[in-house]
């Protein structure tokens, strides 16, 4: 699937979103199923070169009896449902049964910790967890500290935990709940510059959005295809393509359980026919270091990436091995893909690309005016397009202070080009956008400074040649506490101990004081300038 400009342009203005009411991802599934019940859903392989595959016949029989599990646990039409599990076939069936239950799917990664656990159950309200044998600590720790209730563990047995293998083993297929495309989907918690991650909630229509969107304008993708997508369940993005490319549309996907290790991404390219590839812009520039990339057989048609800005380098390097031109896209926990550069137009290096048919995102100024070619504005979506996402769980007032007015304000920065094209300038708040992840500073600084040594700390993100960015504190010391490259280690083990460990500062840097207004508020911009100053004079 490829375009011309023209093609584009006439989506774009023609685009309609006809959403059919009785959509659900589930039902989905199951019509996938239906149509070719042997056809391969998942090829999946561990670090430990463990192979299995599931076809869309087995996930649809399977998905109905872990819905008959939860049923019978006492899930009924819009109770959250926790998930806390890596990269396994299982994953689909519990999401997949947890939607044909009637559930609400409240996605964690298995490197939450236990207090982390405990404020998404309280926020959703969830009663029942669904975790990997993986992530069993954290959750016998948080329990009795918030209102789960019901214990499923997956990949082991363990006195009050419900084996997810003998329970599927012994349940029944249930019908699936009646939905719609306008009940809840998922309860995606994503991290904001101050607080707590808020509980982004989405309908059933949002996937049916990146099947529409995603899938056609980003992906280009159809049901031949065999697709990868490197990201963990835990995630939003999981949502964006492993289920709303890969389930929607029905084609077959890779699903690797491992550590991140460019060889092995190189092996497993090579081993499978892989057709397009999703990965983060810090995998693709540990891929292009890989000696005599050019030598490397993939089967490879194509590239995309998404999570932060790709640098021109990676993608020169990688059209020069491969002949693919990696294209960027650019979307939010809360959006479909918003911009990208489709198949078939040309890729303006460091370009997030054109905005998509659909959301109809826009970059405004200050006043909520569109902005002209060479201006620098906000990228923003009118509020009510299915594009986005619905509210805050159970929080209106959270939902209003962003959804009241006209405009759904991403707080990403752009600056437009002569032809219509997305570069980012920066983020008009101060999330840190680090190989993929999305981390609020506040979750850092509240993390260091509950150690002793630590009066004060302010988080910002520092640019990385590797990572895009990384997380880089300044703290102000206690009074007794001297600076030394020991504390700096012993404050990162704490931060890793404290909140999930992919958030720690990779830099610290010690400060007699922070910058701040007259109201006290940390100055993190002028942080940021001075690091940036302080690393183009080294």
């Amino acid at each position: 699937m490829v375009f011309t400009r023209e093609e584009y342009e006439r989506e774009r203005r023609e685009f309609r979103w006809d959403i059919p009411v009785g959509y659900t991802i589930a039902g989905a599934v199951d019509g996938h199923a239906r149509a070719h019940p042997d056809k391969a859903c998942v090829l999946w392989e561990s670090e430990k070169g463990d192979r299995r595959t599931m076809t869309w016949g087995e996930l649809s029989d399977l998905s109905s009896r872990f819905a008959s599990v939860l049923m019978g646990l006492g899930v009924k039409a819009g109770d959250p449902v926790m998930h806390i599990f890596p990269r396994l076939p299982e994953a689909f069936v519990a999401q997949i049964g947890t939607f044909k239950a009637g559930g609400v799917a409240v996605p964690g990664t298995d490197m939450l910790r236990a207090k982390d656990i405990i404020y998404r159950a309280e926020t959703a309200g969830a009663r029942t967890v669904i975790a990997h044998v993986s992530a069993i600590g954290e959750v016998e720790e948080a329990r009795g500290k918030c209102p789960l209730e019901h214990f499923i563990l997956i990949g082991g047995e363990r006195p009050g935990w419900i084996s997810f293998e003998k329970a599927l083993k012994n349940a029944r297929p249930a019908d699936p709940v009646p939905l719609t495309a306008n009940d809840p989907l998922t309860i995606n918690f994503t991290s904001g510059t101050t607080g707590n991650p808020k509980p982004v909630m989405h309908r059933h229509r949002w996937l049916y959005g990146h099947s529409r969107v995603t899938a056609r304008y980003f992906w280009g993708a159809n049901p031949d295809d065999l697709i990868w997508a490197t990201t963990a369940p835990g995630w939003a993005k999981w949502y964006w393509a492993p289920m709303g490319v890969g389930l929607t549309i029905g084609c077959t996907q890779l699903m690797y359980h491992g550590r991140f290790d460019a060889e092995r991404y190189l092996d497993l390219l090579a081993r499978y026919p892989v057709t397009k590839l999703c990965a983060t812009p810090t995998e693709y520039r540990l891929l292009i270091q890989v000696p005599d990339l050019r030598k490397r057989q993939v089967a490879l048609v194509d590239a995309v990436s998404a999570g932060e800005p790709l640098n021109a380098e990676a993608i020169g390097v990688f059209r020069d091995a491969f002949g693919i031109t990696i294209r960027d896209g650019y979307g939010q926990t809360e959006s479909v893909c918003l911009a990208c550069n489709p198949p078939g137009l040309p890729v303006k290096p460091g370009s997030m690309g054109l905005p998509t048919p659909g959301p109809n995102a826009t970059p405004i100024n200050e006043q909520g005016e569109p902005i002209k070619p060479g201006e620098i504005g906000e990228i923003a979506v009118p509020v009510g397009n299915p594009g986005i996402f619905d509210g805050y769980w159970k929080n209106p007032q959270l939902t209003s202070q962003v959804l009241s007015g006209k405009w759904y304000r991403t707080g990403d920065l752009v600056r437009l080009d002569e032809d219509g094209y997305f570069f980012f300038e920066g983020r008009a708040d101060d999330v840190i956008k680090a190989s993929g992840y999305r981390i609020g500073p506040f979750e850092v600084e509240d993390a260091l400074v509950s150690h002793p040594a630590v009066v004060e700390a302010a988080v910002i993100g520092a640019n990385h040649p590797v990572r895009g960015q990384i997380v880089k504190a300044f703290v102000v010391l206690a009074t007794g506490y001297q600076p030394s490259e020991a504390l700096v280690a012993e404050l990162q083990d704490h931060v890793k101990k404290v909140t999930a460990p992919y958030k720690y500062p990779r830099e610290i840097e010690f400060v007699a004081e922070l910058p701040k207004t007259t109201s006290g508020k940390i100055k993190r911009a002028e942080l940021r300038r001075r690091d940036a100053e302080r690393r183009m004079g080294d």
